[in-house]
């Protein structure tokens, strides 16, 4: 666990030049019109996207589950109670094929953590229900990533974390009209 003095003493170090900056700086020669700036926030922003990416499957491993499950199981969270959907909205929210969704469905039944059940609106029709072992799995490993992120952030206090996501707000915005 971080120490408060440990978060204070890599403030300390904020303008130290890092692994990030020996790479650009490598660089800087031959590709003269690069700016470093703009490099040391795009390559910062990957190297966190990587280590949180790696945290996640970590997380969810510890869990029993990879993350196409935990999608699903989170669609169905987000539904509320009794946690039902059925199975062409899942595939529309996590933006796979009925096909896909349908091996996607057969292993987390398979695992105890949803069950499908008739649908009481349509005679034809079938829901997917979280299993209260899906719940527990998917709020246990929300809790757990949840933990482990607060920790990567330690080293900003609540302004400077607050500041950094309006800051990303706004970057993530710009990227996005874009696209």
């Amino acid at each position: 666990m971080q120490t408060e003095k440990s978060a204070q003493g890599s403030a300390d170090r904020d303008d130290e030049p890092d692994a990030i900056d020996a790479k650009i700086a490598e660089w800087q020669p031959i590709l003269v019109d690069i700016d470093p700036v703009t490099e040391g926030i795009v390559q910062r922003i990957e190297k966190l996207a990587k280590r949180l990416k790696r945290s996640m499957v970590e997380t969810l491993a510890e869990h029993g589950l990879k993350h196409e499950e935990w999608t699903v199981i989170a669609v169905l969270r987000k539904a509320g109670e009794p946690y039902r959907v059925s199975a062409g909205q899942l595939a529309q929210h996590v933006e796979i094929s009925s096909g896909a969704m349908t091996n996607r469905l057969d292993r987390l039944e398979a695992s105890g953590l949803v069950r499908r059940v008739p649908d009481p609106n349509d005679r034809r029709g079938v829901l997917v229900e979280l299993t209260p072992k899906g719940l527990d799995a998917w709020v246990s490993s929300v809790h757990v990533q949840g933990g482990k992120e607060k920790l990567i952030t330690a080293v900003l206090d609540d302004g400077e974390r607050e500041q950094l996501h309006r800051l990303l707000r706004r970057l993530t915005r710009s990227a996005s009209s874009d696209c």
